[in-house]
């Protein structure tokens, strides 16, 4: 369960791609839909979820990036892309993360490493910070 993110910092963002094959059939095995509601859930009040179409990452399919408070910005936090987020455990550790602040407040779990991509350019500056 996530804790609560400071008032006066504002709220991350994490933005869930659902789009071309992120969220669809052809990542079979997924619960798309419950881990959308799970992360909205385990979120409330405390960072923004989004569903967007296609972040154009399609080599990781199931893309969630974790966009950093403006508090967080301010102490360097960067966009975090994670791909292939097929486990609910991963799930769950984005939700945590997120919730205690998201990137440049609070280092993410060591797990969500094996998540993180960089995307081209292109792809990066076509999701607004």
């Amino acid at each position: 369960m996530a804790t609560r993110a400071s008032a006066s910092g504002g709220r991350p963002t994490v933005t869930v791609c659902r789009g071309c094959c992120c969220g669809t059939e052809k990542i079979p095995g997924v619960d798309h839909a419950g881990q959308l509601a799970a992360l909205r859930a385990a979120l409330d009040g405390v960072a923004a979820v989004r569903a967007v179409d296609c972040l154009d990452a399609c080599d990781q399919a199931n893309v969630v990036v974790v966009q950093p408070s403006p508090a967080g910005r301010r102490a360097g936090g960067r966009p975090v892309w994670l791909g292939l987020v097929n486990d609910p455990d991963a799930t769950d550790d984005i939700a945590t993360w997120a919730g205690a602040g998201g990137p440049g407040l609070v280092d993410p779990p060591a797990i969500l490493d094996l998540y993180a991509f960089r995307p081209p350019r292109r792809v990066r500056e076509g999701l607004a910070d």
